[in-house]
């Protein structure tokens, strides 16, 4: 039996919050650069060139990407071949958020949760609680991924339960659809998750995982690969473009990853990142 730490789970958290919220992936920066080679249009092509400066200088100076550094997700799978041991503070759950509480002090993050969701709504003050999923996994290593999640894109986010008569075209049109209601106001370009299949709360979780996906890769079924390539072609051709000012790029990417569904349903979720995509992965 392997055994964890808390306070290693604690810097691990602190650690990749803060290079998520300062470093652009590099996969994206490639897409981003790849775009502004695409781009004729002269406003497109400005906002194309401030965004990839913003990363710049985020990046040189560790300022943050954005003003919004986001509600941070933790997704965290444990080997069941690990032990943690607890701390002072604490085990696994309470290291994660007193790492998510380092990272917004000691980076200088804004804090922009609020306790409650629809009365009082007062601040917390550090940005906790940071929202967890865990799984436990085979080996004795700890996986994290963490996603700050900024709200100008998440509120663009969307689920619909399908009836399974919808079909391929209808999941298309849902997802096209989402991104073109949701036009400037997610920080296009953007990377879109979608979760198809499982039930109401697990196609949303799917969906959200799958805007980690490197920017460029394909999707190992060659079905899901083909919807994914015709639903970028048809949110770039909506003309949104970035930051709302026209061109191709109203997307980088389109990532779809399913599960094993209900006969009576077909749940298809879409969660909208900006062209930021922050997050960071790790192990311990």
């Amino acid at each position: 039996m392997r055994i964890i730490r808390a306070n290693e789970i604690l810097e691990l958290t602190r650690r990749l919050i803060l290079d998520a919220e300062f470093n652009i992936g590099v996969d994206v920066r490639a897409a981003l650069e790849a775009a502004l080679k695409r781009e004729t249009a002269q406003p497109a092509r400005l906002a194309l060139e401030q965004i990839l400066e913003n990363q710049r200088i985020a990046s040189e100076e560790r300022t943050p990407l954005c003003q919004d550094t986001g509600m941070i997700v933790a997704f965290v799978e444990l080997g069941q071949d690990a032990r943690v041991e607890s701390d002072a503070e604490g085990g696994f759950e309470e290291a994660i958020q007193a790492g998510a509480r380092a990272a917004f002090y000691g980076g200088y993050l804004r804090a922009s949760v609020v306790d409650d969701p629809l009365f009082e709504r007062a601040n917390t003050r550090d940005n906790s609680p940071a929202v967890i999923h865990a799984r436990i996994v085979g080996g004795d290593r700890l996986r994290m991924l963490v996603m700050p999640k900024g709200f100008g894109s998440e509120n663009m986010s969307a689920i619909r339960m399908l009836p399974p008569s919808a079909g391929r075209e209808g999941a298309a049109d849902f997802i096209v659809d989402t991104v073109r209601r949701a036009g400037s106001k997610p920080c296009p370009p953007t990377i879109v998750g979608v979760g198809i299949g499982g039930t109401f709360e697990q196609c949303a979780l799917i969906a959200k995982k799958a805007t980690a996906r490197r920017v460029g890769s394909v999707h190992p079924d060659p079905r899901y690969a083909a919807l994914e390539d015709e639903c970028l072609a048809r949110v770039n051709a909506l003309g949104i473009g970035p930051a709302g000012y026209g061109g191709f790029t109203t997307s980088l990417a389109v990532h779809i990853d399913h599960a094993p569904t209900h006969i009576a349903g077909m749940p298809v979720a879409v969660n909208i990142v900006c062209h930021a995509s922050r997050h960071a992965e790790g192990y311990i």
